[in-house]
């Protein structure tokens, strides 16, 4: 595979050389995915707490209406890359075939208004292809999304003759975890991945572990409980296939490969489950092997470092967030974004909590339509929002959701609490 991705242990975009040498890229992003209200309470907020170690919400007091807005949220490094990438990709290339290799980021509207200026997708969001790769030219354009793609994808389009290089928007943070993979895969531990086994990140992160040494896919706690289990020689190496059928890669041994791991992640998972999962594994080996807390590191790596700073920061601003009294919580983003529903999941533990994947779901001040991703489908819920004054709501989205979203969700409540000129006067203050 070297031969087809010779770089794939150093960061290859220069936005991610630019984040890593501590130079901070200002994207150009579309102006109708951009927020005036919400870009000056961020400005603001950063001036104020540039260490970012303050996670209290931003209040919006509107009267009849107070809205906690969490202190990170909306569009990550990653994410802007990758757009500011397509958008002038498409610009600069009028009248040529341009692909995505599936969504760029988990958000209808992005993905949409990519559609609409003429980039279609090659595979769906599961790996289904839509376009066969057999129909590519050398003069076509590839564009590999946010989450990365999978070494046997991108031999697929060396083989077409196309270069993906200029066009590749992974995340530096997803190469982070590929490259702290192929570190320890040199040191023989064999690589453990948190994270949803369909999902594009954790097919693409498999691929490039699997590439170097045993790996393995454990979707959460419950997995590596059952993992453990084959550690420590309690269930019968026989049985593995029908625990982790499709999660482990080609030749894996389980009597000799699970002697010495460590633990990666996909980028979006809840960052504590994947530190319980880790936590849980360091332990199992230490017992099994039975090491001391310091010499541990002879049978289990330290890989804290592969934690995404987004993911931290907006899982820990939801935590501020929640330390705030309120009604209700409201959730945008993309109804299959991984790091939008862990959002989600924190707040259901508190309090009624609607996912929402725009401005558009709330019906009316009776009805709202949200998304019920235990379940995977939309619900409607009746007398949702509290009639009592002032009404108290906690705001936040994922990653992968234009602040221009978060503001109209904002504006139609406050329509609701006859506060929208509250709303307004507030605008112009922060704007001044």
């Amino acid at each position: 595979m070297d031969e087809i991705n010779p770089f794939r242990r150093k960061v290859t975009t220069y936005s991610a050389l630019l984040y890593l040498y501590g130079v901070m890229k200002q994207f150009e992003i579309p102006i109708i995915y951009r927020s005036p209200l919400i870009s000056a309470i961020k400005n603001q907020r950063k001036q104020q707490d540039k260490m970012k170690k303050d996670f209290t919400p931003t209040l919006l007091d509107l009267g009849h209406l107070n809205v906690y807005l969490a202190r990170h949220f909306g569009f990550c490094y990653g994410v802007e890359n990758a757009i500011e990438i397509s958008f002038r990709t498409i610009e600069e290339n009028p009248g040529r075939p341009i692909y995505l290799l599936s969504e760029m980021i988990h958000n209808p509207q992005v993905n949409a208004d990519l559609q609409a200026r003429g980039v279609r997708f090659l595979q769906d969001t599961h790996g289904q292809q839509i376009i066969p790769f057999e129909s590519l030219t050398a003069d076509d354009i590839v564009i590999i999304p946010a989450f990365g793609t999978t070494l046997e994808i991108e031999e697929k389009l060396h083989h077409a003759g196309i270069h993906t290089e200029r066009y590749n928007t992974t995340c530096p943070f997803v190469e982070k975890v590929w490259n702290r993979s192929a570190q320890i895969a040199q040191k023989k531990y064999t690589i453990v991945v948190h994270g949803k086994p369909g999902h594009e990140e954790t097919r693409a992160t498999f691929s490039h572990a699997a590439a170097e040494t045993p790996t393995v896919i454990v979707r959460d706690m419950a997995e590596a409980k059952l993992l453990a289990e084959y550690i420590t020689g309690a269930r019968s190496p026989e049985s593995f296939d029908e625990h982790f059928k499709g999660q482990y890669s080609p030749g894996f041994d389980v009597t000799k490969d699970l002697t010495r791991i460590g633990v990666v992640n996909q980028t979006t998972m809840l960052a504590s489950d994947t530190q319980a999962i880790a936590d849980f594994l360091r332990q199992t080996m230490i017992e099994t092997f039975r090491l001391t807390q310091a010499s541990a590191e002879t049978h289990f790596a330290d890989t804290r470092d592969t934690l995404c700073y987004a993911t931290l920061d907006n899982q820990s601003a939801i935590n501020g967030l929640l330390a705030v009294p309120a009604d209700l919580a409201i959730i945008v983003g993309g109804y299959n974004s991984s790091n939008t529903s862990h959002l989600v999941e924190l707040c259901e533990e508190k309090m009624p909590t609607y996912f929402i994947s725009g401005e558009e779901k709330i019906l009316s001040a009776e009805e709202i339509l949200h998304y019920n991703f235990h379940a995977k489908r939309e619900e409607k819920t009746t007398n949702w929002l509290p009639s009592a004054a002032p009404a108290r709501i906690l705001i936040s989205s994922g990653a992968s959701c234009p602040d221009a979203l978060v503001e109209s969700v904002i504006r139609k409540l406050a329509g609701y609490y006859e506060a929208t000129a509250s709303l307004d006067e507030l605008i112009t203050t922060l704007e001044a």
